[in-house]
């Protein structure tokens, strides 16, 4: 017999903090940073965006998603991964167990066919508790809403897993040209803006030469970055530096800034 449950949404938990709660006002803030993004003819199998407030990091992210609009109708599925800021995570990787995520914009469909793909790797865990206020995933969707047509998510809180481990779960979904990954990732946290601006730079430089030696203290997403790497090392990808820059550059103080990077990964 089917099972026909209810349908379970994830709420939003930051809309009205880091991005307008209001549907209107969002769009006509994602239309501003994406018509004021610089172009970059590339076309990524996978992009690291930062996740703060779209006043601080809004601008950084549209250059990376500024990249998808040829491939808008393509895109069909995004592995969205980024690192849990509210609940640990012991067991590896966590799903929401929820069917959909909710934004101002609308709902996003949660990919069962690649959950059903991963469900039996030992890393992976269902935790709803540690997608309830997590915002790294949540500020990237009305991006995602904003430039594709239509697209589901797999939506991952990576905890305490190896570079392997993530890498592994990346290449279970890797797919062809509908399937875009999705890193959610800050660089380094309340430096002075001159010190975060040469650590930042460091940490970019190890990226873009692919060494999976990135710390959480360079970079909160460092775990699903590394794994990425790894991935990106099997598939022959090549990185690209889209935007660097730091909350001193966009709407902060300069005393303590948190940096922002926005790279694409393509083929070679």
């Amino acid at each position: 017999m089917m099972n026909l449950h209810a349908p379970t949404f994830r709420k939003p938990a930051v809309a009205g903090l880091f991005y307008p709660s209001d549907a209107v006002q969002l769009s006509n803030d994602l239309k501003r940073l994406m018509a004021d993004a610089h172009s970059h003819k590339l076309s990524p199998k996978a992009l690291i965006v930062p996740h703060a407030g779209y006043i601080y990091s809004g601008a950084i992210a549209a250059t990376a998603y500024a990249t998808l609009i040829a491939r808008r109708e393509i895109i069909r599925r995004v592995i969205l991964l980024g690192p849990a800021h509210c609940v640990a995570i012991r067991g590896g990787l966590a799903l929401p167990g929820a069917d959909y995520f909710d934004t101002p914009l609308g709902a996003v469909a949660v990919d069962e066919a690649a959950i059903q793909s991963i469900a039996d790797l030992p890393q992976i865990t269902i935790s709803p508790e540690a997608h309830a206020l997590e915002h790294a995933l949540e500020v990237q969707l009305p991006f995602l809403q904003h430039v594709l047509v239509d697209f589901s998510v797999l939506p991952l809180v990576v905890g305490t897993a190896s570079a392997q481990e993530v890498a592994e779960v990346l290449d279970t979904v890797w797919g062809g040209d509908e399937t875009l990954i999705v890193i959610s990732s800050d660089l380094s946290h309340y430096l002075p803006y001159a010190v975060a601006r040469q650590t930042d730079h460091v940490t970019v430089q190890s990226i873009l030469r692919l060494e999976q030696s990135v710390a959480h203290d360079q970079a909160c997403g460092g775990t699903p970055i590394n794994g990425l790497i790894v991935a990106a090392q099997r598939h022959h990808l090549k990185p690209f530096l889209l935007d660097l820059r730091n909350s001193g550059d966009t709407a902060g103080s300069r005393d303590r800034v948190v940096g922002y990077a926005a790279i694409a990964f393509c083929k070679s």
